[in-house]
């Protein structure tokens, strides 16, 4: 019997297709680089803050329309609502208290509630002299953490600063890390739970949580049954790390990746000729952002240490020249790390042009005048060899440095290229490693204050834990200064002249050889809807909840 009615379901199939297909429920997604670290306090890649949207959320975070919004908090603190406050410290100098509360039903994915217990644990991190955190100084501003109930608590700050709403505050699990950071806070980076036990669901409280991490390949993702907000349209996603551009591109054609991460995927002339020949089978978007390419310079350095050395090398660069051919003049180049798109870009700041006779100039001037085999030598007879370190397989980066090698010979300086995996690239770069020169990306926030990375007091080093952003070791009183008064200033026309001052400053000195504003290009299948391109520091993916596929 059981045969027969197997037959028939056979010969009646055909007829009664009328059921909807199923739901596509896994996107498998590919991007270049695979994060030093996953510890959301310590270290910062894109990489990481990518997969990590997905995983958990700030409190706030600016999005696609460049609003600030609330992601685990209720409400944006504003000094109009009342959840901010001008207050008299003691000594009497004005600061600020801010209330904040967590989302009521969010809950790590083991089930245990956020609370203001994982405020008090990430602040003692934070504040902790040998940590490691990225950037200290935000965390030693807050003098206070005064809680109300388990999810209300007041921030006091030391200041009042224009962009006191923005709570980019990444919690840490104290049921789960506490232990591990009590037993040695100098050890915690290297025994932090989220870097020895990825997978456990207690590190996360976003959409998704890790299932499976492969470090350097792959990274498996599974719909969090503890979040709060919107069920995710895919059960599963599947990130895999392909650290080669031309690979990506391959990856995507031949239907093995569904989309590749536009914020760290396919270069730019990928994606022009992507949308020339593929364009009837992707959606592409060429999105300007606030992504800022340059060129560290190790200052510690003796060849780079004079100034005119360093503005001698940017127009030696034809930087005009790479953008139209490598970009069809599509990525503009960058004058400082302030982007036009920014409302506190200012034009009036020194812009270096192609110029390699004045680059010879100040060459000679620097004392570089002796030409041995075409490379320039001082008088002591240093040769005027450097490094340039940068990230493999990014096919945009590899070109860029071979043209630098090219024009800078043409003035006497050789240029060894070295190019490191990502994530050895990142942990060098943290620990100023760099001999001469590295080349890399900084993504930023709208109007967002660049104090870790020019501050004398953000230069990473072992005394402070390596943390601080300021790789160039870069030291100037006058940006010190401009620094702290322009985040202070909550006027918006006397904080723009502070804006342009720090360009202005900032392009005399160069400790940052500034290339191009990036333009990213997200290649995304007809069917991947609800991928909204950012263009700041908060990407695509803290809205991947709205992801979907539609046959």
């Amino acid at each position: 019997m059981s045969r027969v009615l197997a037959v028939l379901v056979a010969l009646i199939l055909p007829f009664t297709l009328t059921t909807p297909a199923r739901a596509k429920d896994e996107l498998v997604v590919a991007m270049t680089q695979y994060p030093a670290t996953w510890n959301p306090v310590i270290g910062s890649m894109l990489a990481k803050s990518l997969i990590q949207s997905m995983t958990r959320r700030p409190f706030t975070a600016w999005d696609a329309d460049w609003k600030l919004r609330c992601h685990l908090c209720v409400e944006v603190p504003t000094l109009e609502n009342g959840r901010a406050r001008r207050v008299t410290l003691e000594g009497g100098k004005e600061g600020l208290e801010v209330d904040l509360e967590i989302q009521p039903a969010a809950r790590w994915g083991d089930g245990v509630p956020v609370s203001v217990r994982d405020v008090a644990f990430t602040l003692e991190v934070g504040k902790h002299p040998l940590s490691g955190v990225a950037s200290a100084e935000g965390y030693r501003r807050i003098l206070a953490m005064k809680p109300h109930d388990d999810k209300r608590f007041t921030l006091t700050f030391d200041r009042v600063t224009f962009d006191y709403s923005n709570i980019d505050l990444q919690l840490l699990p104290a049921h789960i890390d506490k232990p591990v950071f009590d037993a040695d806070p100098a050890e915690y980076r290297n025994r932090n739970r989220f870097d020895t036990d990825s997978t456990n669901p207690g590190l996360a409280h976003g959409p998704y949580r890790f299932v499976q991490v492969v470090p350097g390949s792959q990274i498996v993702l599974e719909r969090n049954p503890t979040w709060w907000g919107p069920t995710p349209h895919f059960r599963r996603i599947v990130v895999r790390i392909v650290e080669s551009t031309a690979a990506l591109e391959a990856n995507l054609l031949s239907g093995s990746v569904d989309y590749v991460l536009g914020e760290l995927g396919l270069t730019l002339d990928q994606g022009l000729l992507f949308e020339k020949r593929h364009g009837q089978r992707f959606d592409v978007v060429h999105k300007p952002a606030l992504i800022y390419e340059h060129i560290d310079v190790n200052l510690d350095n003796p060849l780079l240490a004079d100034r005119r050395v360093r503005q001698a090398l940017l127009m030696a660069i034809d930087r005009e020249a790479i953008s139209r051919t490598l970009f069809e003049g599509r990525q503009p180049v960058a004058h400082g790390g302030v982007s036009p798109l920014d409302p506190m870009f200012s034009p009036a700041a020194r812009q270096y042009r192609h110029d390699p006779a004045e680059a010879r100039r100040l060459l000679d001037a620097a004392g570089f005048s002796e030409l041995r085999a075409g490379v320039r030598h001082n008088a002591k007879g240093d040769r005027f060899s450097i490094e340039l370190t940068t990230t493999a397989g990014n096919r945009v980066r590899e070109q860029v440095a071979q043209v630098l090698q090219s024009q800078w010979r043409q003035v006497g300086v050789e240029l060894r290229i070295r190019a490191e995996p990502p994530r050895v690239f990142s942990q060098g770069l943290n620990r100023r490693a760099f001999s001469g020169l590295a080349m890399y990306a900084w993504v930023t926030r709208p109007q967002g204050v660049p104090r870790s990375t020019l501050h004398s007091g953000e230069i990473p080093s072992e005394a402070n834990g390596w943390t601080g952003q300021n790789y160039p070791a870069y030291r100037n009183a006058e940006m010190d200064r401009v620094l702290d008064a322009m985040e202070r200033e909550l006027d918006e026309g006397r904080r723009r002249a502070l804006f342009a001052e720090m360009q202005r400053l900032h392009a005399e000195d160069l400790p940052v050889l500034p290339l191009f504003f990036r333009v990213d290009s997200f290649v995304i299948p007809k069917k991947l809807k609800g991928v909204v391109p950012t263009g700041h520091v908060n990407g695509s993916t803290l809205s991947v909840e709205n992801w979907r596929w539609v046959d």
